[in-house]
């Protein structure tokens, strides 16, 4: 056994590892596995806690119980030690003394036990004079020896850079944390069970895809060797889904990841998870419906108390209430830079209407969207797979849900006449080439075919989920939401 007065050219945390290793190893040595392949529990702490609540202090049971974590905090008295371990589930205190488990037993444990190890105990509960709930320890069975310690007493892991890279720290030190995990995964399910509910069946469509559609978003490549091509990791799950309800399937969703090669920030991350939706024989005004069936139903799942009180404006009546501008006869007219000059917006000389607007939209109106509100009504220049209203085909039946000043969601009346989806695949093919923009779709011939063969009045809805969690959990980083984010 290594001996503390030994010297060792090494820093700190090296020093720890090694003595920790040599502590597995006289483990070993002794006879005793210190990674058994399982210990048999009949609860977790949460349910013994729950089970002797009624304890008055100073009371003890006659009763055995058995409880095993991760040794959080360790006080050694002597002949006698506290601990808290935790699994996942509570931390619950546990008890250890001399003349309970034997001089033998008390000074193995004295000796190899140290922070993070994970142990089992078997004991009696009772609760202390301070009043809390803890075990009488009468018998206790390593189960992991840790190589490392704990991070150190900050009162929780807080920088930012260890917190994101290295998650499962984050979960030890901050329970707060998994109660965000375990909170996104209850809306997730709330949303699957209830589209089901509803009648729509779960699919599921290529991650990769030989062409990069469904979104103008700029994608990631790959190369399939044996096909020799390459492959692009999906921005959207959008056009093979519309193609599954040519194909009769007439509400279908799907959620999963999607990825896009852009930039990282309190609102983005290259891989993201989003549903997607699609309903047959429907139009814009009922995917508002679902949305806000969706979102409500997933916040009462997990008890937030978010306002969802939700708002539906057209987008040109927003910009006329926060600029005092009316912009819609000026779509598609160069007179619209000079029109918002006195905005002092962030604009090249040679800045487009559609880049106008978006510019206009971002700095004065999306800042001031707290309450959900679903904006209805884009430009259809600017919604290639969106059906015009048929008296005013200058716009889109198309809606953005902006929620605390982001986007929730995007939906549309879809474009199922084959013709114009063809015109409009071929006017942005023409932008494209002009403005060299990586972020517009590409010509999706197969797509046309499917339309062709005769896509149904039909509805469809995105919602991201990451920033659905953020809203409801009130959190303000995607990356809080995010079990392992990408990192710089």
């Amino acid at each position: 056994m290594i001996k503390k007065e030994q010297k060792y050219q090494s820093t700190p945390i090296e020093y720890i590892i090694q003595l920790r290793k040599q502590k597995a190893e006289d483990f070993v040595n002794s006879g005793i596995n210190p990674y058994p392949a399982k210990y048999a529990l009949n609860k977790n702490n949460s349910d013994i806690q729950k089970d002797f609540v009624f304890l008055e202090r100073g009371q003890m049971l006659d009763v055995k119980v058995n409880a095993a974590g991760r040794v959080m905090t360790y006080r050694n008295m002597g002949k006698v030690a506290f601990l808290d371990i935790k699994d996942g589930y509570a931390k619950i205190q546990i008890y250890v003394r001399e003349d309970k488990i034997g001089v033998d037993q008390y000074k193995l444990f004295k000796n190899m036990v140290d922070m993070s190890d994970i142990i089992a105990v078997e004991g009696v509960p009772f609760k202390t004079k301070t009043n809390e709930l803890s075990i009488m320890a009468e018998k206790w069975t390593m189960l992991t020896k840790a190589f490392r310690p704990l991070p150190e007493k900050w009162h929780g892991l807080k920088d930012v850079e260890t917190r994101y890279r290295q998650r499962y720290l984050d979960l030890i030190m901050n329970s707060e944390v998994k109660d965000i995990f375990v909170k996104k995964s209850l809306i997730i399910s709330s949303i699957r069970h209830k589209l089901e509910e509803l009648g729509f069946v779960e699919v599921e469509t290529p991650i990769l895809q030989s062409l990069a559609g469904g979104a103008n978003a700029k994608p990631f490549i790959t190369h399939h060797n044996t096909l020799n091509t390459d492959l692009f990791l999906r921005i959207a799950p959008e056009l093979f889904l519309k193609r599954l309800i040519v194909g009769g399937m007439d509400k279908v969703f799907e959620i999963g990841k999607s990825f896009r090669n852009e930039g990282i920030d309190k609102n983005h991350n290259p891989e993201f998870t989003m549903i997607e939706l699609y309903k047959a024989y429907a139009d814009y005004n009922d995917m508002m419906d679902i949305a806000e069936t969706l979102i409500k139903t997933a916040a009462k799942k997990i008890g937030s108390n978010v306002n969802l009180e939700f708002r539906r404006v057209k987008m040109f009546d927003l910009v006329k209430e926060y600029t005092g501008l009316d912009l819609l006869p000026y779509i598609e007219d160069k007179k619209m830079f000079e029109l918002v000059k006195h905005l002092n917006l962030n604009l090249p000389e040679d800045a487009s209407n559609k880049k106008i607007l978006d510019q206009v939209f971002e700095e004065k109106i999306i800042p001031n969207l707290k309450n959900p509100t679903f904006v209805i009504d884009y430009p259809a220049i600017y919604s290639p797979l969106s059906k015009v209203k048929f008296n005013q085909p200058e716009i889109a039946e198309r809606f953005e849900l902006y929620i605390s000043g982001m986007e929730i969601g995007n939906a549309y009346s879809e474009l199922n006449d084959p013709e114009l989806q063809k015109k409009r695949f071929i006017q942005q093919m023409e932008i494209k080439r002009k403005e060299c923009d990586e972020e517009i779709m590409p010509y999706d011939e197969d797509f046309i075919f499917a339309l062709e063969q005769g896509l149904p009045p039909t509805a469809g809805l995105g919602i991201g989920i990451d920033r659905l969690v953020m809203i409801l959990t009130r959190v303000e980083s995607i990356r809080e939401v995010i079990m392992f984010p990408t990192m710089r």
